[in-house]
C-alpha cells in the first residue's frame, strides 16, 4: 500500500470537521486509511504485506528537477500529524512499513514488487498514483482508488490497454509525453492524452520517438522537438526506481497477529469507538479477531417479570441489598413516564415490571423504596430517571452511583457516554441483540425479550458501579461524584421539569424580524453584483466573489477559496465592495433566525421551555444546554439582548432574578498563581483592567485610556484559556511581535503568573493530567506527544483546564448552597437555569431581598479564594430586564 498516497485520498474523501479526538487532533485521514486497510485486507487475504511513505518532498526527482511537485499547496494544517498516527496504528497491527530518505513512497513499492514478482509472488498494489500502471503484469495488480477510498479498480495488462490503448511497459513513455499537473511536470503545448497514446503506439517506444522525432509531422511535431529536452526529463522522472537498497525482503514481510492490546489503546487514543469499525479491523487478524472478553463472574441474572401484588414483597426481601435500577431510554416528559422498570441485585435476582400495572400496595412500596435516601441505588443517568419518575410522583434518594456521570469523571474526554459503549470497554459485556448470543439473558423467552434485555441492563449498571467505585477512589474523584456531581444531576432534574416562561407571541415577532432583515441583505447583495444568486451556495458565492468581482483570493480549500465569516471580514477590511459585508449580515440574521425558530418549537403545553442540561460534555465541568441549547443566544448584542426578553417571569412568580461572578476566572487564575500584585489589583477594589494596564504600562490609573483597557482585559482573559501571542494579536488586530511585547510586559509585572503558567504545565507533563482546586482532573496524554500540533493544542488545554474547570466546580458549589438555603428557609423561589457561569431564579412574591441575601451569601461563601468572590445580581420581568 502507498501510505501518504492513500491518506492523502482519505483526508479529501471524509470531512475533516466530523473527525477530531476531544484534544484537537484530526483523525479523518487515519479513519478514512483504516477503512480501506480493513476493506483491502479482508478482500484480498494477502499473506505478505507492507506499506510505503513518502520521507519528504526532497528526494532524487526534486535534486534533478527542483520544480518537481513545486506547485503542490502547503499541507493543510488539519491533515498534519495524521501519517504519524497511521504509523502507530500500523504498528499496532504488526504490519511492516518503509519509508527511505531520498526516494518517494512509489520507488519502495516498485523495488518491492519487482523482487515479489522475480520470487514467484502474485502481487497486489493499492495506491492512488497512476505511475504505477508501469508495474503491472500478469502477477502485478494495481488497485487503484476511484471513488473516494470506497471502491478500487484492478489494473491488470488487460485494463491498462483497455483504458489507455497502451501496454504497462508504455505508460510512462505515455505520461511523459502528457505532462503530469500534481508533479509540475510540463507538458508539450497541443499534445493531450490522445496524441500522446498514438505517438507512443505509431513508434513503439519513448526512445524510438525521441530518435525518430523528426518523422513526426505538423505544428504538434514541431512543439514536441522544442521541448524534447523537457520530455526527456519527464521520462527520467517518471520511471519508478526499481533497486532501493532496503532492511528486509518480500520473504520477511510475512502478516504477524496483532497487538490487540496495544491497537485497542491506539484506536481509544484516536477516539474510533463505533463497533463495527472496530469489527472490521479486528476480524482481519492474522492471529484471530478480537478476543472476547468473558463476562464478569456472575454475570447471569435470576430473572422475573413481575405481575400485580409482587413488587412490595420483593422489595422487602430485599430491603438490605444495593440495587441497579434500568428503566427503558426512550422516555421523554410528557409522553407517559415510565412504561418499564428493571431491578438488580449483586447475588442475581431480578425483576422487571410495568409500573401502569402496580396494584396499590406495590405502588406505595416503590414509592417508598425509591424515596428512601438508605436504600441504595446505582444507575446510569440519574437527571433522566429522576426527571421522568418525576412525572410518575416518584422522587429519588439514596443514589450513590451514577456511572455516566462516573465514567465522565473517570476519563472526561470520551466521546460516549452510553450504557452499552461503557459495558463493552469496563465490563467486555455486549448488550442489545449481541446479548443473546452471548448467553446473558435472563429468562430467554421470546415474549419477555424486552424484560430480559432491561434486567440485564439494571445487572450491568450495579456492576458498572461497583467498578467505578474503586476506579474513582483510586484517582481521587469519588468525593467529586458523591459531593457535587450526583447533587447537581438532582438539581438539574427540578430546573429542567420547572422550565422557563416564554412569550411565544414576541419571539414569533422576532423570528419575522430576522427573516425579514436576512431577506434585505439577499435584496442588497444582488443590486450590489448587478444580478441574482443563491447567497447560499458556497460556490456560488466563490464565482461572484473571486470570478466577477475580482477580489483578492482567501485561503484555498479543497472546495476552492474559502467564504467563512474570518475570510469575509478580511475581505470587507481589504476590499471597499459592500458585498462581504452584506454576506456577514445575512449570515447574523439567518443565525439568530435560526436561533429562534428552535426557541419557538421547543415551547411546551405549559407556555415554558425545558431546556436539557449536561454534565458530561464539556471535559473542563461545564454544563451545556441542548434542546434548545440556551448558550446559542447572543449575550452582547442587541439582537441578543430582544431574544432574552422572550424569557419571562411565570405567572405565579414576582419576578426573575439573575445573579453571576465578576471575572471568575482572573480570580482563579490569581488563586492558583498567587501572584501578589494580581491579587492586590482584585483586593483594591478598583477597576480590576484599569488596574493591570496602569501597571503594565507604567501610568497612572487615571491616564489609562479605553484602548489600553481593552489590551489587557482581552490578554488577562486570554491567558486564562491558554490564548498564544499569535491568538492575541488576531484577537487585538495588531502585529504578533506587539502582542508578544505586551504579553512579556504583563508577565515582568505579574510574574507568578507566568511561573505557575509555565509550572502548569510541566506539572501535567510529567503526570499526564491537570487538576482543579476539587480534584476534578482533565488528561492531557498530547502533552508528551512527537506531533507537535497535538503537543501545542495539549499544552493550551493544560493552561486552561485548571482555571476552566475550578471556575466550573465553583458555579456548581454555589447553586447547590442557593438551592439548599432556599428549600432550608422555606422559600417558594427557585432556580430555573444556568447558562455561561450565570444563574436564573423565579423570584415569588414578596421574597425578592430575602433571595438577594440569600444569593450573594451563599455564592460568595461557595469558597474561599485569595482574591475574593464577587457576585452580580439583578432583577427584572424578563432574562434581559434581570441583567446586571
Amino acid at each position: 500500500m502507498d501510505g501518504h498516497s492513500l491518506a492523502y485520498r482519505a483526508f479529501f474523501a471524509l470531512p475533516a470537521e466530523n473527525f477530531s479526538t476531544t484534544t484537537g487532533q484530526t483523525t479523518n485521514a487515519v479513519y478514512g486509511f483504516a477503512s480501506m486497510l480493513a476493506n483491502t485486507l479482508r478482500d484480498e487475504a494477502p499473506t505478505h504485506f507492507a506499506v510505503a511513505f513518502d520521507v519528504s518532498r526532497k528526494t532524487w526527482r526534486s535534486e534533478e528537477f527542483a520544480e518537481y511537485k513545486a506547485n503542490r499547496s502547503k499541507t493543510p494544517d488539519e491533515f498534519k500529524g495524521q501519517v504519524a498516527l497511521i504509523g502507530e496504528l500500523l504498528d499496532a497491527m504488526r504490519v511492516r512499513r518503509f519509508a527511505v530518505d531520498g526516494f518517494e513512497a512509489d520507488d519502495v513499492i516498485a523495488t518491492l514488487a519487482t523482487r515479489a514478482e522475480a520470487e514467484g509472488f502474485e502481487v497486489s498494489i493499492v495506491t492512488g498514483d497512476r505511475d504505477a500502471f508501469q508495474l503491472v503484469s500478469d502477477r502485478v495488480t494495481v488497485l487503484y482508488p476511484t471513488k473516494g477510498v470506497s471502491e478500487l479498480t484492478r489494473f491488470t495488462p488487460e485494463k491498462v490497454q483497455e483504458k489507455y490503448g497502451l501496454s504497462p511497459a508504455q505508460y510512462p513513455d505515455y505520461a511523459a509525453l502528457r505532462g503530469d499537473p500534481s508533479d509540475n511536470l510540463p507538458g508539450i503545448p497541443g499534445v493531450g492524452e490522445k496524441t500522446a497514446a498514438k505517438w507512443i503506439n505509431q513508434f513503439g517506444s519513448f526512445a524510438e520517438l525521441v530518435e525518430r522525432v523528426d518523422e513526426v509531422k505538423g505544428k504538434a511535431g514541431q512543439n514536441l522537438r522544442d521541448h524534447l529536452e523537457s520530455v526527456q526529463l519527464n521520462r527520467r522522472l517518471t520511471e519508478m526506481v526499481r533497486d532501493v537498497e532496503l532492511p528486509c525482503g518480500p520473504d520477511d514481510l510475512a502478516r504477524a497477529p496483532y497487538d490487540q492490546e496495544e491497537l485497542r489503546g491506539v484506536l481509544d487514543t484516536l477516539e474510533f469507538r463505533h463497533q463495527n469499525f472496530r469489527d472490521r479491523l479486528f476480524a482481519v487478524d492474522p492471529g484471530g479477531a478480537e478476543e472476547e472478553q468473558a463476562p464478569a463472574e456472575g454475570v447471569s441474572v435470576d430473572g422475573t417479570v413481575l405481575t400485580a401484588g409482587e413488587l412490595a414483597p420483593w422489595l422487602e426481601e430485599h430491603r438490605g441489598s444495593m440495587l441497579g435500577l434500568a428503566t427503558v431510554d426512550e422516555w421523554k416528559l410528557g409522553a407517559g413516564g415510565v412504561s418499564q422498570v428493571a431491578l438488580a441485585t449483586a447475588a442475581g435476582p431480578a425483576v422487571w415490571f410495568d409500573p401502569s400495572q402496580l396494584d396499590e400496595a406495590d405502588e406505595r412500596a416503590f414509592a417508598a423504596w425509591a424515596a428512601d435516601a438508605e436504600r441504595l441505588k446505582v444507575v446510569h443517568d440519574a437527571k433522566g430517571i429522576m426527571r421522568v419518575f418525576a412525572e410518575h410522583g416518584w422522587s429519588v434518594e439514596g443514589v450513590s452511583m451514577d456511572t455516566a456521570l462516573a465514567a465522565y469523571l473517570d476519563k472526561p474526554g470520551r466521546r460516549s457516554f452510553a450504557l452499552d459503549a461503557l459495558s463493552v470497554e469496563y465490563l467486555g459485556r455486549e448488550l442489545g441483540p449481541a446479548a443473546e448470543a452471548s448467553g446473558q439473558l435472563a429468562l430467554g423467552v421470546e415474549e419477555h425479550a424486552e424484560a430480559d434485555a432491561l434486567m440485564v441492563k439494571a445487572r450491568t449498571v450495579l456492576d458498572l458501579g461497583v467498578m467505578f467505585e474503586e476506579r474513582l477512589a483510586q484517582v481521587g474523584a469519588a468525593e467529586l461524584l458523591r459531593e457535587l456531581e450526583l447533587p447537581t444531576s438532582a438539581l438539574l432534574a427540578r430546573m429542567e421539569r420547572a422550565g422557563i416562561a416564554a412569550d411565544r407571541e414576541w419571539l414569533q415577532g422576532l423570528e419575522q424580524q430576522f427573516a425579514d432583515a436576512a431577506q434585505q441583505a439577499v435584496k442588497e447583495a444582488h443590486a450590489a453584483v448587478g444580478h441574482e444568486f443563491n447567497l447560499g451556495s458556497p460556490k456560488q458565492l466563490q464565482e461572484v466573489l473571486f470570478g466577477e468581482l475580482g477580489l483578492p483570493k482567501t485561503k484555498k480549500t479543497k472546495t476552492g477559496w474559502t467564504t467563512d465569516a474570518d475570510a469575509l471580514a478580511w475581505l470587507a477590511q481589504q476590499t471597499e465592495h459592500e458585498l462581504p459585508v452584506l454576506m456577514l449580515r445575512y449570515r447574523e440574521q439567518q443565525k439568530l433566525r435560526t436561533t429562534v425558530e428552535g426557541l419557538i418549537k421547543t415551547i411546551a403545553a405549559d407556555g415554558r421551555i425545558h431546556t436539557s442540561f449536561s454534565q458530561t460534555v464539556a471535559a473542563t465541568g461545564r454544563l451545556s444546554s441542548t434542546e434548545p441549547n440556551l448558550q446559542n443566544v447572543p449575550v452582547r448584542t442587541d439582537e441578543g439582548r430582544a431574544i432574552r426578553r422572550g424569557f419571562r417571569v411565570g405567572g405565579a412568580y414576582e419576578s426573575l432574578m439573575t445573579a453571576d461572578y465578576s471575572q471568575i476566572e482572573l480570580r482563579v487564575m490569581a488563586h492558583l498563581s498567587e501572584d501578589e500584585g494580581l491579587i492586590e489589583a482584585f483586593t483594591s477594589g478598583e477597576d480590576l483592567h484599569t488596574t493591570v494596564a496602569s501597571q503594565v504600562f507604567g501610568v497612572a490609573p487615571a491616564e489609562v485610556d479605553p484602548e489600553m483597557r481593552r489590551k489587557i482585559k482581552a490578554m488577562s482573559y486570554g491567558l486564562a484559556y491558554g490564548l498564544s501571542a499569535f491568538g492575541l494579536s488576531q484577537q487585538l488586530d495588531v502585529p504578533p511581535d506587539e502582542a508578544r511585547r505586551l504579553m512579556d510586559t504583563f508577565f515582568e509585572r505579574f510574574g507568578g503568573v507566568r511561573d505557575y503558567l509555565h509550572h502548569v504545565v510541566e506539572e501535567a507533563r510529567a503526570i499526564g493530567y491537570t487538576q482543579t482546586i476539587m480534584g476534578r482532573r482533565r488528561y492531557l496524554p498530547d502533552l508528551n506527544s512527537d506531533n507537535r500540533q497535538r503537543r501545542e493544542m495539549a499544552e493550551r488545554m493544560a493552561l486552561n483546564a485548571p482555571i476552566q474547570g475550578t471556575a466550573a466546580d465553583i458555579v456548581k458549589v454555589a447553586m447547590l448552597r442557593v438551592d439548599e438555603a432556599l428549600r432550608a428557609e422555606e422559600l417558594r423561589s427557585r432556580l430555573l437555569l444556568q447558562v455561561h457561569d450565570e444563574i436564573v431564579l423565579e423570584v415569588a412574591s414578596g421574597e425578592r431581598d430575602a433571595v438577594e441575601e440569600l444569593v450573594r451569601r451563599e455564592m460568595a461563601g461557595a469558597v474561599e479564594l485569595r482574591a475574593p468572590l464577587d457576585v452580580s445580581v439583578g432583577h427584572g420581568g424578563d432574562w434581559e430586564s434581570a441583567a446586571h
